[in-house]
């Protein structure tokens, strides 16, 4: 499954204190465009994004998902916290 592989590569590369995917792809099926990739919901929280802007966050979660994003991802939303961030109810 798309989503369990998201999971562990996300996991390896961030050893995250929360990761949470939420697999929205079945109420996207079919629209145009829409190669048969999924559409996911990512929530990080993790030290390694500590001084890093929005764009840089995402560029490192998209580096960590490599291929995925040409063909086993159709659209990924990002929340990409530090712990702080995180404890301050920004989730």
């Amino acid at each position: 499954m798309t989503a369990d592989i998201i999971r562990h590569k996300l996991e390896e590369a961030f050893k995250p204190e929360l990761i949470e995917i939420i697999d929205h792809s079945a109420s996207h099926a079919g629209h145009a465009g829409n190669q048969g990739g999924g559409h996911y919901h990512v929530t990080l929280v993790s030290t390694q994004f500590e001084n890093k802007s929005l764009v840089q966050r995402h560029q490192l979660v998209y580096q960590a998902l490599g291929d995925m994003m040409k063909a086993a991802i159709h659209a990924l939303s990002i929340n990409a916290l530090t712990p702080s961030e995180n404890s301050k109810g920004n989730s």
